[in-house]
């Protein structure tokens, strides 16, 4: 039924999209997004130099908050921190447009487990897709499973050979640079002696963002 698939069924064109951090991945994903004629807006804690703004036409906020409240879609590229656990909750949920999309590729912990389904139920956002869950694996009661206008997949997005490649020549070269004593690159570069470090510094606040993760070795050892 044609009309049965296409009932939730849109155009991106002319819709605004924005990302939560532009940083490696949000950029890429602002610069995929461009031909589509979309308004694209973006929020991080730097902002990108006003010649790559003027180049993909880009609207910046100074927080998520005034970010999600002009959005059609907002896709999550930041890194789980403290600053961003649960950052989207209730009360941030509440103040996007009705009837928006969210796409988290990011971490699931950033988003708030019980008020993504919440906001899914009453219709305040229209869909919820990710590959990204809190804890992973997920348990087999886990509400994201069976929450309606979801799109879940496990956690595979960038997991092709082709990037497996890269991975394996980037820990290689960690490898070489640890015991030949030369300099990591800071891309690389989470912590190090300790402290955050390299793009860890640039990208995340100190702290720890992992607490209920023991469900997730629970549910390994049972299953």
């Amino acid at each position: 039924n044609i009309a049965d698939c296409v009932q939730r069924a849109y155009d991106v064109e002319g819709m605004h999209v924005g990302t939560i951090a532009a940083g490696r991945i949000g950029l890429a994903v602002l610069r995929r997004m461009h031909p589509f004629d979309v308004k694209l807006h973006y929020t991080d804690r730097h902002r990108l130099p006003a010649e790559v703004e003027k180049e993909l036409n880009l609207t910046f906020h100074e927080t998520a908050q005034d970010l999600v409240k002009v959005c059609d879609v907002v896709t999550i590229n930041c890194p789980l921190h403290p600053e961003t656990e649960h950052m989207f909750n209730d009360e941030l949920l509440s103040t996007m447009k009705r009837g928006a999309y969210i796409v988290n590729t990011a971490r699931g912990k950033i988003c708030d487990r019980d008020a993504i389904v919440r906001a899914l139920e009453s219709g305040q956002i229209a869909g919820y897709a990710g590959d990204v869950w809190f804890p992973q694996p997920p348990p087999k009661d886990h509400p994201w499973r069976s929450m309606p206008w979801q799109a879940m997949t496990p956690h595979t997005s960038g997991t092709t050979l082709s990037a497996q490649t890269r991975y394996a020549a980037g820990v290689r070269e960690i490898l070489e640079c640890y015991f030949e004593g030369k300099p990591i690159r800071d891309e690389y570069l989470i912590a190090q002696n300790g402290a955050l470090a390299g793009t860890g510094a640039h990208s995340y606040s100190q702290g720890n963002a992992t607490k209920g993760s023991e469900e997730a070795v629970g549910f390994s050892k049972k299953n």
